[in-house]
């Protein structure tokens, strides 16, 4: 899981109203190179839609995100996700992910709760909210104490195209986490050609 979030460099966060945009939004990630998606558990589609995506398109490397319950947790492994994402740190959700067999990546912001999340066997951490948390100075601190750990950060939150790559210059920093390129917007209006052509400006850019 870590190898393949690494070499995409980003992870498009995307919150779904309507199951049935799941699969031109697919698409329209293939279209633009990418082959991740996170679809957070905000909203009543998101195990239809991970389930269509996980039906169709069984190449995409397909996470849940916004896991707050252990129902959910189980609800997206079912549904076809092989990992999973939360903006903090619980240790019945971790539990409950390794019980299920689910990749997850819990979220953390400060020293401790990085050494509680590593006590907890998790080492690739979702580091939110990324840009009130100090961005990439914040996490350029952390490697500090904690690089030689072999743990790895998925900024999220404030991450853009335009400060991307401040992040992803850290080798602590796997991937990034964004929605600018699925916007919700773009999504209700089904233009799908910008969701493509932002996918592959933001794939541009994070490979230098």
């Amino acid at each position: 899981m870590l190898d393949r979030i690494a070499s995409a460099r980003i992870v498009p966060v995307v919150v779904l109203d309507r199951e049935e945009d799941a699969e031109p939004l697919a698409e329209a990630l293939i279209a633009g190179g990418l082959e991740v998606m996170e679809i957070t558990f905000r909203t009543a589609a998101a195990a239809g839609a991970i389930r269509r995506i996980a039906t169709r398109f069984p190449q995409i490397l397909l996470g849940a995100g916004t896991l707050l319950e252990p129902d959910q947790v189980r609800r997206a492994r079912d549904a076809g996700a092989v990992f999973g994402l939360a903006p903090g740190l619980n240790p019945r959700i971790v539990e409950t992910a390794r019980e299920c067999g689910l990749g997850f990546a819990p979220g953390v912001m400060t020293p401790s709760e990085v050494e509680q999340a590593m006590a907890l066997g998790c080492k690739v951490l979702k580091f939110f909210p990324a840009g009130n948390a100090g961005g990439p100075a914040m996490l350029k601190a952390l490697a500090g104490p904690y690089a030689h750990t072999g743990v790895r950060f998925i900024p999220t939150g404030g991450v853009t195209a335009d400060n991307l790559t401040d992040y992803l210059k850290l080798p602590i920093v796997a991937a990034v986490g964004g929605s600018w390129m699925v916007d919700k917007s773009l999504v209700a209006a089904g233009n799908w050609a910008e969701i493509t052509r932002l996918t592959q400006a933001a794939l541009a850019a994070a490979r230098g």
